[in-house]
């Protein structure tokens, strides 16, 4: 089956998640291409990243473009971390994409900003919806990670996935 977008970019952290859970193969399943910006490369390299993610981001896939926003950043993005901003800029500079975020203030300025938005689990929902994981195993996985939602959210997410 085609990518459902051809263009999806990306913060940071869903790209380091879906590393350590070992399910960044998705993206290029669901989407097609995924622009990151050079800031969130540089951040999935910082030292203090796993060395799995380091390793990533020294050799990004062939599906995974890196760009820089040719936009400059206003005072609304002053507040966010450079992935973020980034990320952010180039999803608005790139017709019919969408920016996955998983940060609370980030998403707030992307929707602020008319952006179509998903987030690490609503990257996994879509993967789970056409077939392409087992949802609650991949979830499990996150939830051993760093990775911090309301149990509520996560519940209601397996609920839909089981009610099939």
């Amino acid at each position: 089956m085609a990518p459902s977008v051809v263009h999806a970019v990306s913060n940071t952290s869903p790209v380091n998640y879906l590393i350590l859970i070992d399910e960044i193969g998705i993206l290029p399943q669901l989407y097609g291409q995924v622009l990151v910006p050079q800031a969130v490369v540089n951040e999935l390299g910082h030292v203090e990243s796993p060395s799995i993610v380091k390793n990533w981001a020294a050799q990004p896939p062939a599906w995974v473009k890196v760009g820089i926003p040719t936009s400059k950043p206003d005072t609304t993005l002053a507040d966010l971390g450079a992935g973020e901003r980034d990320a952010i800029l180039l999803a608005q500079e790139v017709d019919g994409s969408f920016l996955i975020i998983d940060e609370r203030a980030g998403t707030r300025e992307a929707a602020n900003r008319g952006l179509l938005i998903t987030s690490t689990l609503g990257v996994l929902d879509a993967a789970a919806d056409r077939g392409l994981i087992d949802i609650r195993q991949a979830v499990s996985r996150l939830l051993a990670t760093s990775f911090r939602i309301r149990r509520d959210i996560v519940e209601s997410l397996l609920e839909k996935h089981e009610s099939r």
